[in-house]
């Protein structure tokens, strides 16, 4: 969710797929906070809705793209074309509504990743040896835009919306409703948070075999081990997902929470629940699924 910030990884299989807990009747949404308001997506339709600089709230839809639908449902794939279904929205999003602002063109988050990206560069062609504790240590200066987006300025906050509107939802409330939405928790079990710890264990867990199997691993390598690691991450996300009591999902999203109380969210204001409510209120509409 979140799956923010970080995005998520999974957008519904159709109308009728639900959240363990979830009401039967009830959509599978994702989200992705904005530095000035919220994008939400549903199974066919997406939406979003800012705040401009005149402080007037601006809201657009569309049909969402889709990638897992042509190349099939097997375990790995499936996880990764979700991945990629969330990435290709933005630039429709973009391209309807360009007064949104992403997270990533805040000028201190551009500072930091080409800042990481040239440690990333230098320390992988360095003389010194190759080691499991370069490669974490890597991983974790690679958090480092994301941490700078979340704490800078209002993504948290509207992180902490589209998982309070998207909870309010799922549990049965009007998500148009400010105090509904209100009183829900900023947490949410589907953020894409959850998704940090394991993706970087497989990054270095990855490269680690990859540099015992080849002598100068390749792009072609180095990809496939990315795209691996993200396929298994996600896998293991949506088995706890479908196992939310067992002590796998315990354990599994515990870093993910402790992310998101951390720096991941913020309490938002009644302003910002406003456009959070905005979005949602499009998305249900365009999905045919808006409140009675």
């Amino acid at each position: 969710m979140d799956e923010s910030s970080i995005t998520k990884p999974e957008m519904a299989e159709s109308a009728t797929e639900t959240a363990p807990g979830q009401e039967p009747d009830r959509l599978r949404l994702g989200g992705m906070a904005l530095e000035n308001g919220l994008l939400v997506y549903g199974p066919t339709h997406w939406a979003a809705a800012v705040r401009d600089k005149r402080g007037e709230i601006l809201v657009s839809s569309g049909k969402a793209p889709r990638v897992h639908s042509a190349i099939g449902n097997a375990p790995g794939v499936r996880g990764v074309a979700r991945l990629a279904e969330s990435m290709a929205v933005i630039p429709v999003v973009r391209a309807k509504l360009p007064q949104a602002r992403l997270p990533f063109e805040n000028p201190a988050v551009i500072a930091a990743s080409a800042l990481t990206t040239a440690i990333g560069i230098l320390a992988r062609h360095g003389k010194r040896r190759n080691s499991i504790s370069r490669d974490l240590a890597l991983s974790l200066i690679g958090l480092a835009p994301a941490i700078i987006s979340l704490r800078s300025g209002n993504v948290a906050a509207y992180h902490g919306v589209e998982h309070k509107a998207i909870a309010a939802y799922e549990q049965g409330g009007d998500p148009t409703d400010a105090s509904v939405v209100e009183a829900a928790a900023k947490e949410h079990e589907r953020c894409g948070s959850h998704l940090v710890a394991p993706m970087m264990l497989a990054s270095v867990t990855g490269e680690a075999v990859m540099r015992r199997a080849l002598e100068k691993p390749g792009l072609i390598a180095q990809t496939s081990v990315a795209l691996a690691g993200a396929a298994a991450s996600v896998e293991m996300f949506a088995y706890a997902e479908r196992h939310p009591d067992s002590t796998f999902a315990r354990v599994f999203r515990k870093p993910g929470f402790e992310l998101q109380r951390a720096v991941g969210t913020r309490e938002p204001t009644p302003e910002q629940i406003e456009v959070g409510r905005a979005a949602i209120g499009r998305l249900l509409e365009v999905e045919g699924a808006a409140p009675r």
